[in-house]
């Protein structure tokens, strides 16, 4: 089994359900009492969230490649970077490194792809659902991606920052995830891709008619499979 190597912390409210679901495919791969082999590095998020706001992704990148360059020593065999926003520091975090980071957006459009989905709503932070450094590695494989409109975009980001991020789970922060979810499909969305790691603390398959692609989950499933090729 290869070691897996997680960049936590941001927040530790997802990292939590990367730990969890990871060890639990692990175990159902190879039962007994098989858990994961894991190496964690959690980041404070008020560091992080602090260069996010004042546009130092730079800054910010150069903090967790040091993070991710203590994993690679300690053993980890590759990379996973728990959270869809600071992808957009990946390929400078990647130069330090010699193993691989498995990209979360990459491994969405894997499963985007293996159910035929050809135009998908994306929710995320203002960063993921605004920028290109997600968005593009997406519309290159040739899948139109929508976002809502600039007053919902708020929204939504208000509510991860403020609530999902603190673990707040709040009824009125759901009817508005369902309402955007819902608008973007009467404008052709197939499917709808959870684009922060926190939002499958709130939104499940189960609330929505439309296929959800909950990157934190599908991110662990990637991780497994290199886990035990």
């Amino acid at each position: 089994m290869k070691t897996i190597g997680l960049l936590g912390g941001m927040s530790w409210e997802s990292t939590i359900t990367y730990y969890q679901q990871i060890n639990k495919l692990i175990n159902q791969e190879l039962g007994g009492l098989h858990s994961a082999k894991i190496l964690l590095a959690s980041i404070d998020f008020e560091v992080i969230e602090t260069c996010q706001k004042n546009n130092e992704w730079e800054k910010s990148g150069e903090i967790l490649a040091e993070y991710a360059q203590s994993l690679e020593q300690a053993g980890a065999d590759f990379l996973l970077i728990c959270t869809n926003t600071m992808h957009k520091v990946a390929p400078q975090i990647q130069q330090v490194l010699s193993i691989p980071i498995i990209h979360i957006a990459d491994a969405t459009v894997a499963a985007l792809q293996a159910r035929s989905i050809h135009k998908v709503a994306l929710l995320g932070t203002s960063y993921t659902m605004t920028q290109d450094f997600y968005k593009q590695r997406i519309i290159d494989q040739g899948i139109d991606v929508l976002i809502p409109n600039a007053s919902d975009i708020r929204v939504v980001n208000r509510i991860i920052f403020d609530e999902l991020c603190h673990g707040v789970i709040k009824e009125s922060g759901k009817a508005t995830f369902l309402r955007v979810i819902q608008e973007l499909a009467q404008q052709g969305a197939e499917g709808v891709i959870l684009g922060c790691t926190e939002i499958g603390l709130l939104i499940q398959q189960s609330d929505v008619a439309l296929p959800v692609f909950d990157t934190t989950l599908i991110h662990a499933e990637v991780a497994v499979a290199r886990a035990l090729s």
